[in-house]
């Protein structure tokens, strides 16, 4: 295991021991827009202050809330909170997303964790997908379901005539609303799918973890499934949806 992938667990530990006993009543506030668009609340903020203290020293950090952060040659690409709605409602299903780019720009590590469960996941350089638990030192190759029921669809509400397709070929789905999460849990699920215009911020650790399984990765949506025929079968969706518009 590397320096920066002790520092992110660190990191992500320091996290969950403040929100053990419950969120501060600040944390609910919202402050300002942040960097990737949308308004950054105080546990957003709070999170992201414990990271830079993490993870400064392995390079330039570019965080979903405040932008650009210091200097270095690598660059961290940080959401601090992922799945920030979810968390401001209390729904159990957050958590935070870190993806490091070395300077001729390949991802060297990701590592994303459900707060909410304590589960996490990490990639490094060539090294295998593990994952395993805050506050434990046993890692082990993530979970898999060979016969999952259901897949993951972020923005299902924004889609309903491809909600609609997807019933119409029994693809069960539920729609949790943090996608570098929905991403590390792609081998426990029928599959993963994103549709919309995407930021770096929330694909680019998630889709570290995915290697190995099938990716597609278009303009305006990503499939992800350990089963090549289903990834296709819902870009063929997909496609036809857009041809009859």
């Amino acid at each position: 295991m590397t320096d920066f992938i002790k520092a992110c667990i660190k990191a992500n530990e320091k996290i969950a021991a403040a929100i053990k006993n419950g969120f501060d009543t600040s944390w609910f506030e919202k402050t300002v827009v942040g960097a990737g668009g949308d308004v950054s609340s105080r546990l957003d903020l709070f999170a992201e202050e414990i990271f830079v203290r993490y993870l400064s020293s392995f390079g330039q950090i570019e965080s979903e809330e405040s932008g650009i952060l210091g200097e270095g040659d690598a660059k961290i690409i940080i959401d601090p909170i992922d799945g920030s709605a979810n968390a401001l409602s209390l729904f159990p299903f957050y958590g935070t997303s870190v993806a490091k780019i070395n300077p001729e720009g390949v991802l060297d590590a990701a590592v994303v964790c459900n707060l909410a469960t304590g589960d996490i996941f990490f990639k490094s350089n060539s090294s295998e997908v593990l994952q395993g638990k805050l506050f434990s030192s046993e890692f082990h190759l993530p979970y898999a379901a060979p016969h999952a029921e259901i897949g993951l669809f972020e923005k299902a509400y924004a889609n309903p005539e491809l909600v609609a397709a997807l019933d119409r070929e029994k693809l069960k789905f539920r729609s949790p609303g943090a996608i570098a999460l929905s991403l590390a849990y792609a081998r426990s699920v029928n599959y993963v799918l994103f549709m919309g215009k995407f930021r770096i911020y929330d694909l680019v650790a998630g889709l570290g973890l995915c290697e190995g399984l099938e990716v597609i990765v278009e303009e305006d949506y990503v499939i992800v499934s350990k089963d090549s025929n289903i990834a296709h079968k819902i870009e063929t969706l997909i496609k036809k949806l857009n041809e009859n518009d």
